[in-house]
C-alpha cells in the first residue's frame, strides 16, 4: 500500500483506540463480583476480555474464559449489576489516548467524514463521549446495538459507507483489535491499528491490516483526502 491513503472517510473504535476505558470497565467489575461475594479477576485480565460488548465481557469476568457460558441466573443478576455500576462511572477513569485529539483534529482539517463505530452500547457510548469532549467531532456514531450486527460484522462499517455515499475502499479503519481488522476486510475496506488497545493481549503485528500507527495523530500522516 502506497501513503498517503486517499480516503474519504475515516471510521475510528472507542475501546482501546480512542479512549483507555480499561479501568471503569474493570472498577464496574469489581463492584460487580463485590456484591456477587466473588472474587474478581485483576484489571490486566479484564482488560483482555474487553473488545465483544458488555454481555462478553461480563461473562469472561464470571467465568475467567473466553467463551464460556456461565449459569444463566447468575449472569442475569450480574449484568443488570454491572450495567447499574458502569453507567454510574463510564467516565470516572477513561481518557483518550496520547495523539487522539491531535489526530482528531487532522482528520477534521483535512475535510475527511469522522465516524465513531464500536460494540460498546449505545447507552454507555454517548455519555462516555461526551464527558471526554470526543462527541462533536464525529458525524456518526454507531454503537453495538444500533444495527442487527455489530463488528467483526461488516455491516457498521457499509452502512457508515451508504450514509456518506462513499465505496468501501474510500473508507479507512482505525482500531486495535481482531474485530476491526475482520470488519474491514470483510467490507472490503483499509485498516490501520494502534498497538496500545485492548486485543486479548495479543500483539496487532500478527493481524491482517495495512499498517500499525502508534498513535491516531501518526496515523493521521499516512493518509490525505481523496
Amino acid at each position: 500500500m502506497n501513503f498517503p491513503l486517499p480516503v474519504k472517510a475515516v471510521v475510528i473504535d472507542l475501546d482501546g483506540t480512542l479512549l483507555d476505558t480499561a479501568p471503569d470497565l474493570a472498577h464496574a467489575a469489581r463492584l460487580m463480583m463485590a456484591d456477587l461475594g466473588m472474587p474478581c479477576p485483576g484489571a490486566d485480565t479484564i482488560a483482555t476480555y474487553i473488545g465483544n460488548g458488555v454481555s462478553r465481557l461480563v461473562k469472561r469476568v464470571l467465568t475467567g474464559e473466553m467463551d464460556a457460558e456461565p449459569d444463566a441466573a447468575l449472569f442475569e443478576r450480574a449484568i443488570g449489576l454491572y450495567q447499574a455500576h458502569y453507567g454510574a462511572h463510564v467516565s470516572l477513569h477513561s481518557r483518550p489516548f496520547p495523539g487522539v485529539v491531535e489526530g482528531l483534529d487532522a482528520f477534521r482539517a483535512m475535510g475527511v467524514h469522522l465516524a465513531c463505530i464500536t460494540n460498546k452500547a449505545g447507552q454507555f457510548t454517548h455519555p462516555l463521549l461526551k464527558d471526554t469532549g470526543l462527541f462533536d467531532y464525529f458525524e456518526l456514531i454507531l454503537s453495538g446495538d444500533s444495527l442487527p450486527r455489530r463488528k467483526p460484522d461488516p455491516l457498521p462499517l457499509l452502512h457508515a459507507c451508504q450514509v456518506f455515499g462513499i465505496a468501501p475502499a474510500e473508507l479507512l479503519l482505525i482500531g486495535d483489535s481482531l474485530n476491526d481488522t475482520q470488519a474491514a476486510r470483510a467490507a472490503g475496506s483499509p485498516v490501520f491499528c494502534v498497538p496500545y488497545g485492548y486485543n486479548r493481549g495479543r500483539p496487532v503485528s500478527e493481524l491482517d491490516l495495512d499498517a500499525v500507527v502508534p498513535t491516531l495523530a501518526d496515523a493521521a500522516k499516512k493518509v490525505t483526502k481523496a
